[in-house]
């Protein structure tokens, strides 16, 4: 990836402009936008990484799943000062490192390839395992996913092992904009609860409530926050 000056860190307020930046064809919008909030308080009060720590053995790590849809997650990285801003404008062109998926080999601060739909969490669980068997129990590991997702056995079979794991390090963030095409019996909250994991459902753009979820204490149990967005904001 060709280096640039990483930009300054900046203000929920400027999302909307650095999010302006991003043009061209297949945005998939929507499926961006929705994350942005969430995105935004993670990097912004919670996760344990910055643009100096993202090789650092005990920094958090952060999985995008929803990778389809990566607008709202360059924006945030951009304006964390992971990469400067000035690469925006380049989203999905021929010759950028910001692709229509994140590449990790060419975006500084992804730790994944992402897009295909339900590999994420999976991957989150055997990056728990990882750090444990380095002896590494103090980092997180944090994974956002979409509601569509959980349509993919992978998913199910990944949350049904980390609860009785007692897979204390893992975070998965849901966001929920109704876009599912299976529906389960008591909502997203109760599959998650029913294999033994610790969960919060919120408000998906109030981001006080997001930071409360996110923090709340979970003593032996991996910790799901399904964030409700209107799939029409």
């Amino acid at each position: 990836m060709t280096k640039t000056t990483a930009a300054p860190k900046r203000d929920y307020r400027d999302m909307n402009r650095l999010m302006s930046l991003m043009t061209g064809d297949e945005k998939h919008g929507p499926a961006a936008t929705s994350t942005l909030d969430a995105l935004w308080v993670l990097y912004d009060r919670v996760l344990r990484v910055t643009p100096d720590t993202v090789d650092a053995p005990g920094r958090d790590r952060f999985l995008l799943s929803k990778g389809h849809g990566p607008m709202a997650y360059y924006a945030v990285l951009a304006a964390h000062g992971f990469f400067g801003e000035e690469l925006l404008p380049g989203f999905g062109a021929y010759d950028s490192p910001l692709g229509h998926h994140p590449d990790r080999m060419l975006v500084p601060g992804v730790e994944i390839g992402s897009g295909s739909l339900g590999h994420g969490l999976p991957l989150a669980v055997g990056s728990v395992l990882g750090l444990r068997a380095q002896g590494l129990t103090d980092p997180r590991v944090w994974v956002l996913i979409g509601d569509a997702e959980l349509d993919e056995g992978s998913n199910h079979e990944a949350l049904a092992y980390a609860g009785p794991a007692g897979l204390e390090q893992l975070h998965t963030v849901v966001i929920d904009n109704a876009s599912s095409s299976y529906a389960r019996p008591g909502g997203i909250a109760a599959r998650f609860e029913a294999a033994g994991w610790s969960v919060g459902s919120v408000d998906g753009r109030d981001h006080e409530a997001l930071y409360a979820a996110f923090t709340a204490p979970h003593p032996g149990q991996p910790r799901a926050v399904v964030a409700r967005v209107d799939p029409k904001d």
